[in-house]
């Protein structure tokens, strides 16, 4: 198998864990959001960016910004369905700190 191509995404520093607070702790179960799917899911569905110009964004290819998108996709829903914890963590990512059009000159 050949390696991961490298994403690149916006991530400013925090935890990143949400978790219903409608169930204990101890009963509550969880699914992880790789970055690279937080950043798929920012570009494409809050700042509503068309694939292909989130694909050039993150420097992948269009097919390949798919397929996180229906990862990330699946793992919201069954978090939001089942009641579970999401935990966003790791993933194959160079980490920009803002993006250009952000910067303050």
């Amino acid at each position: 198998m050949r390696p991961k191509k490298k994403r690149w995404v916006i991530c400013k520093p925090g935890e990143r864990c949400f978790r219903p607070l409608c169930k204990s702790e101890e009963n509550l179960e969880g699914v992880s959001l790789t970055l690279d799917e937080l950043e798929a899911i920012r570009l494409t569905d809050l700042l509503k960016l068309y694939q292909i110009d989130a694909a050039k964004r993150m420097k992948i290819s269009r097919s390949t910004l798919s397929r996180i998108l229906d990862s990330a996709h699946y793992k919201i829903a069954d978090a939001l369905v089942n009641i579970k914890a999401i935990k966003v963590e790791g993933g194959c990512c160079v980490i920009e700190e803002e993006e250009k059009s952000e910067r303050k000159e």
